[in-house]
């Protein structure tokens, strides 16, 4: 489906096109459009619009006896000249509705030739089958970067708050354009008002104050998460592998190629056990590539709240190509991609998976797609072969070495001095423990040592040590199950890069 831009309206209502449907979340913004694109036709004027409560209007003036769907489709019949009609909610009334659909089809027949163009705004994709050959289908996708900064210099040219602020800072106006990717006009003129308040009241960084609307809208809109609070490779320990990896895409490509998507590579596939810091990973690649970091959950893509799976999905790839360039971290994609799910799920799995593969395989938008996995020999074999991913990476249980690193970062997080703990000798006495699990006994030491309004002691932590029982005991079986597969067909995220 082709996206709905003015040109292109210009173009398919010049040859001809009666009929159009447009899928589109945001009924203000495709209206503006429309309206504006209508002025550029000559002797078409304003668009009437329909909605079921007010009937027919064109400029505020409401046309009398047309709130029925049937009598407003017989006034524009009855126009005669050039026009635009706009239907926002006939959508709804269209399904089982056999004389409806026969009064759209003559509405399209009797247009032809004469200039009138009918326009149906919704958010379903489907349209009734008798209707498709009358129908062109186009979607409203969200602004991308060139009509983000066009319309915020027009924001700019009638706000003084937002000219003074670009004015002291020269490159805050491309910033706040980086930033308002993934963002709808509407939001964005929103966010543009709210940064107005803060500027008033003595407010923080514009950009920052954009970031947290953009993560409040994104969030509101239920099937990502746009992820701000992310560290650096500094924050993990071990993993030389997947670090040097990062660090080489670096420097071949260029902090500056990668902000850009130029040279954004594919994506990764992160598997291994839980607790060992694949999330961590992922994170610490949007931190060092200084990306958006949007997560998406692939039980929410089969949670019904946005419609089909396949449909939840396509919104989750809309959202991430116009934030692109982004890192789109697929948390557990085992989750929602798996060979039992195509049994039990059936034909829902099946369609989810195509989208999935033919959505890697053809985008062009510079989005690095992160997927982590916990039990990857349920993952099918379309998305494991060579070319889907650029590299697929196992997270094993630490080394020795590496539990001292995490054991100093977590100490250091604590601001404790390190140097009344021997760090190998906890570093020994943790083997078989994750990240997750040396993290968890450093805060229940820390917590105890605080109850007791005393430092932390060497004692503290080796008493909370020898109080967990780690997974490698207690998941001993599937650890090694997961080990097995890992065995020669991933790179081992620790030891040396070869």
């Amino acid at each position: 489906m082709e996206n709905m831009t003015q040109q292109q309206l210009i173009r398919l209502i010049s040859t001809g096109t009666v009929f159009l449907y447009v899928i589109t979340a945001n009924e203000q913004r495709s209206e503006r459009l429309l309206a504006q694109t209508a002025a550029r036709l000559r002797g078409m004027g304003a668009p009437f619009v329909w909605t079921c409560t007010s009937g027919l209007t064109r400029e505020g003036v409401v046309v009398p006896d047309t709130v029925d769907a049937l009598k407003a489709l017989d006034f524009a019949m009855s126009q005669p000249g050039p026009c635009m009609l706009i239907l926002k909610d006939m959508h709804w009334f269209w399904r089982d509705n056999p004389l409806l659909i026969r009064r759209l089809k003559d509405l399209a027949q009797a247009s032809s030739g004469k200039g009138k163009v009918t326009v149906i705004l919704g958010e379903d994709e489907w349209v009734p089958p008798r209707l498709r050959e009358d129908i062109i289908i186009l979607t409203q996708k969200l602004p991308d970067v060139e009509e983000i900064r066009i319309f915020l210099k027009q924001l700019q040219d009638h706000d003084p708050s937002l000219s003074r602020a670009c004015q002291e800072d020269p490159t805050l106006f491309e910033r706040l354009v980086v930033a308002s990717r993934g963002l709808d006009l509407v939001d964005l003129e929103r966010a543009i008002r709210l940064l107005r308040l803060a500027d008033k009241s003595g407010g923080n960084d514009p950009v920052m104050a954009l970031l947290d609307n953009k993560r409040r809208i994104i969030q509101q809109s239920g099937i990502m998460e746009l992820v701000i609070d992310v560290d650096g490779c500094n924050n993990l320990g071990g993993m030389e592998n997947l670090k040097e990896w990062l660090q080489r895409r670096t420097s071949a490509f260029g902090l500056e190629g990668i902000r850009s998507g130029v040279g954004l590579p594919r994506g990764v596939l992160v598997m291994g056990i839980a607790g060992c810091g694949k999330s961590l990973f992922v994170k610490a690649i949007a931190a060092e590539w200084r990306l958006p970091l949007i997560r998406l959950d692939m039980a929410t893509v089969y949670g019904g709240l946005f419609g089909t799976p396949e449909a939840s999905l396509r919104m989750a790839f809309t959202i991430a190509e116009a934030v692109a360039p982004c890192v789109l971290w697929i948390d557990e994609i085992e989750s929602g991609i798996t060979t039992q799910g195509f049994k039990s799920e059936g034909g829902s799995a099946s369609r989810v998976l195509g989208s999935f593969l033919t959505w890697m395989q053809e985008k062009k938008a510079p989005v690095f797609v992160a997927a982590t996995a916990n039990a990857i020999e349920l993952l099918p074999a379309e998305v494991l072969r060579k070319g889907r991913f650029d590299e697929i990476f196992y997270v094993g249980l630490p080394e020795s070495e590496a539990r001292e690193q995490i054991f100093r970062i977590h100490l250091a997080n604590r601001q404790v001095d390190m140097s009344s703990f021997d760090i190998p000798l906890l570093a020994g006495s943790t083997r078989g423990f994750s990240g997750a699990e040396i993290e968890q006994a450093v805060n229940s030491a820390a917590f105890e040592a605080l109850a007791t309004t005393c430092p932390m002691t060497q004692q503290d932590l080796m008493v909370m040590i020898s109080r967990t029982v780690p997974l490698s005991i207690t998941m001993a079986e599937q650890i090694k199950k997961i080990e097995a597969w890992a065995f020669k067909r991933a790179v081992p995220a620790s030891g040396k890069f070869k």
